[in-house]
């Protein structure tokens, strides 16, 4: 057990591989409760996240459909990164990270303000992962009759009410499955019910090298206050379409943009023995050093992966240094692992 944003949290429950080779061919569960679940209530709720969030909600228009989002400064860095559901017009769910619970939230009431929106931290909830090819097939099996068709058609990035079950097609694995926000008290006996189905125990190591072979970014490693989501891998979600659309952040990233970026998140896998971990210096060729920000040794690969911000013209291979030794890696199309699947050689 460790401490994690707070919270006492699992590394492993006895083995992290057998942990992480679970999810990737069968189901692991996960308990996820250190994520705040925000509710947003009001009539101009959907305004208020069009001005708040770097991505734009206006692409919500399905009830219980999801969004990846950063949430930024004016200055273009990166506060958090989260995840909104669309319920009602004047009703939004907001996931975001336990380290950061005090300040957004504290951002977000103050930015709330204008707009007459409410937010409710659901403290009540408690939430739980299963992840994996057959998660869906399993969590299928604890509700009632009636859901269990609709849960298993649900698409990807979708979350619904279930009875007081909330049910989203989506995770931090790479792999298929649901995250469950449910009653706390539902907690420990729904897992209970899920490890007789077969469903295995995961705690952070797993989650950790399943998310970096998906290449999902780690707040506080591959982005933070002081980077931005256009040199962090995260281009893709930041919405400029709307040229009317004022949200925090837009007139530096533009600046950014006019300037000219410096710097871009990369895949790197190694070649040489040895184990890529953050904060390594990555030596680009003609070019000044860029940095290891998460790194680790992929069960699945077996081999090490990176992502590090480099350069922006780096491509081909680079030299990190690992204790002094400069070993070789090459920089890879992201991600590693999908679906089960090794995606680079």
């Amino acid at each position: 057990m460790v401490d994690f944003g707070g919270w006492d949290m699992p590394v492993n429950y006895g083995s992290q591989i057998e942990e992480h080779h679970a999810v990737r061919r069968d189901a692991g569960v996960f308990d996820v409760s250190h994520m705040c679940v925000i509710d947003a209530r009001g009539a101009k709720v959907r305004p208020f996240l069009r001005h708040l969030l770097a991505n734009d909600v206006a692409k919500l228009t399905a009830p219980g459909k999801a969004l990846y989002s950063c949430m930024l400064k004016d200055d273009g860095g990166v506060i958090d990164d989260l995840i909104v559901y669309f319920l009602t017009e004047s009703w939004f769910r907001i996931v975001v990270n336990a380290g950061t619970r005090d300040k957004d939230l504290a951002w977000m009431r103050e930015k709330a303000q204008p707009f007459g929106v409410e937010l409710t931290e659901r403290t009540d909830l408690a939430m739980i992962a299963v992840q994996g090819p057959n998660a869906r097939a399993k969590v299928a099996e604890l509700l009632p009759a009636a859901d269990r068709a609709a849960a298993l058609a649900q698409d990807v990035f979708f979350g619904r009410e279930m009875g007081n079950w909330f049910v989203a097609r989506t995770g931090y694995t790479g792999e298929d499955g649901f995250e469950i926000m449910l009653p706390a008290a539902e907690a420990a006996a729904t897992w209970r019910k899920l490890n007789t189905l077969g469903v295995k125990s995961a705690g952070l190591g797993a989650r950790d090298t399943l998310r970096l072979e998906a290449a999902m970014n780690l707040y506080g490693n591959d982005m933070d206050e002081s980077q931005n989501p256009l040199e962090s891998g995260l281009a893709w979600t930041v919405a400029f379409d709307d040229a009317a659309r004022d949200f925090i952040g837009r007139k530096a990233l533009e600046s950014k943009v006019a300037a000219g970026l410096q710097r871009k998140l990369v895949a790197l896998v190694l070649d040489d023995r040895g184990v890529l971990r953050g904060h390594q210096k990555v030596i680009v060729a003609g070019h000044e050093d860029g940095e290891v920000t998460s790194g680790t040794f992929s069960p699945t690969m077996e081999k090490s992966i990176a992502l590090a911000r480099v350069p922006r013209a780096t491509a081909g291979t680079v030299k990190v240094d690992v204790r002094g030794k400069l070993l070789t890696a090459r920089v890879v199309k992201a991600p590693f692992v999908r679906n089960g699947k090794i995606l680079v050689s």
